[in-house]
């Protein structure tokens, strides 16, 4: 058995491997008691990723590119392939993903079963609006095309189901076109929630990014204060990009510099620092999307113990109560988080039966793992999401009950009859288990 993990380092899990090395080969489902799951470069937060016990499937050798029309900008490749592989193919031909995540570090297999968003989701959607095929292998050894025409209800029920359906082999995605590798940015200081509302309402109809920090210990009439970004991509510098020096964590940093005191001290210098009513600025594209990918293992700076992420949607007619609520309760429990994300998503619907976005608001945080007391601060922010009708996402959480779960997907029966009967997952089994 070998040991994987998943990004936050919680919980440890143990598989056995199979590592498939080219699209076309036969692959033998045996019988194994825990069952079969994809895993791809383990950037998951949580269990999603992880089957203790049971079979991973490797992806990282299923990495060839198989088509790109620069033309279109269509592109067919296997589903181990990276986000940072395509964008060093495409981008110097004029072409973007058409939605990424905080990360480039995650395979397209990954993307697809998270059915992943970023900063443009109040204009493109999810990764999901934009995978026109994809290949499904299933343990009975039949292979599926899905299409939103072809195989319909498995092409709903992959995107975004947490590789449960079956083994994602390769797929095509549409990518946007770019005039340049450089994005245009403005960063602004805004002093609380309502103004991080109006700065998004302004925002969202002008620029195709947005996102902001905030500053989770902020309390009275600075709860909420934060730094709103928005940018889009340009043409107006031509100027190169210079090659993106990365640091790196060498191992697991001491737990004792992680506390309330280091985090309150952070979040008052990110913010000040950066408090200029409005900073503007054109460059490569990296540091906008990605500024985390610079530091390499940045998940250890959170020490052994590892780390949960949280990261709910509440409906958009609430959302700033809702958000005030979630913002005391963390600021009362002195649990801050250095990486604090709020961010408006559109109402542009994703094909996934299961996937997470929805018209809403939606939060995330990093909270250092403390036990037990962590546990319940989590568990008190359930509690305000599932009275608000939100929902959390599954590919961040390692906690969330099963009660708590089925009421943020109550589809999650339907669901459940296009999950492979040899595949399952520790977070599957976690969130259908009886009480």
């Amino acid at each position: 058995m070998s040991k994987y993990q998943s990004w936050g380092n919680i919980p440890v899990s143990h598989h056995s491997i199979i590592q498939p090395a080219w699209r076309n080969l036969n692959i033998e489902f045996n019988e194994t008691g825990a069952g079969y799951l994809p895993y791809g470069l383990g950037r998951s937060y949580g269990d999603s990723c992880l089957n203790d016990g049971g079979v991973l499937f490797v992806t990282s050798s299923l990495d060839h590119f198989i088509q790109f029309d620069s033309n279109t900008g269509i592109i067919r490749c296997e589903a181990g392939v990276t986000l940072a592989e395509i964008l060093d193919l495409v981008v110097p031909q004029g072409w973007f993903l058409p939605v990424t995540p905080g990360t480039k570090f995650v395979t397209v297999g990954g993307a697809i079963a998270n059915d992943v968003h970023g900063k443009n989701h109040h204009s493109a959607g999810t990764f999901g609006c934009h995978v026109t095929e994809f290949e499904l292998l299933r343990s009975s050894g039949e292979r599926i095309i899905c299409t939103t025409e072809k195989n319909t209800e498995f092409y709903k029920a992959t995107i975004g189901g947490l590789g449960l359906t079956g083994l994602i082999i390769s797929a095509e995605i549409q990518l946007k076109k770019i005039p340049g590798p450089k994005v245009i940015s403005e960063t602004i200081a805004f002093a609380n929630l309502a103004e991080f509302f109006s700065l998004s309402d302004e925002s969202d109809d002008k620029w195709e990014y947005t996102v902001s920090w905030i500053d989770c210990l902020a309390t009275g009439a600075s709860l909420g204060r934060g730094l709103f970004m928005r940018g889009q991509h340009t043409d107006q510098d031509t100027t190169p990009c210079k090659e993106k020096r990365t640091v790196s964590v060498p191992m697991n940093l001491p737990n004792v510099l992680l506390n309330k005191h280091t985090i309150n001290a952070f979040n008052k210098l990110y913010f000040y620092k950066n408090q200029k009513k409005v900073n503007q600025n054109i460059g490569c594209y990296e540091p906008f999307f990605y500024p985390l990918d610079g530091i390499c293992h940045w998940n250890r700076m959170y020490g052994k113990r590892g780390f949960y992420q949280y990261q709910c949607v509440v409906p958009l007619d609430d959302g700033a109560y809702i958000t005030e609520q979630l913002l005391s309760t963390i600021s009362k429990s002195k649990m801050g988080s250095f990486l604090s994300v709020l961010k408006k998503f559109g109402d542009v619907e994703s094909p996934g039966m299961m996937s997470f976005p929805r018209k809403g608001v939606t939060l995330a945080l990093d909270f250092a793992n403390q036990g037990s007391k962590t546990l319940q601060l989590m568990d008190e922010l359930d509690r305000i999401v599932v009275e608000a009708s939100g929902a959390v996402y599954p590919a961040k959480d390692a906690r969330m009950s099963a009660q708590s779960f089925q009421h943020y997907y109550p589809q999650w029966q339907t669901f459940s009859e296009y999950i492979d009967p040899k595949f399952s997952s520790s977070f599957w089994c976690r969130v259908t288990a009886a009480d």
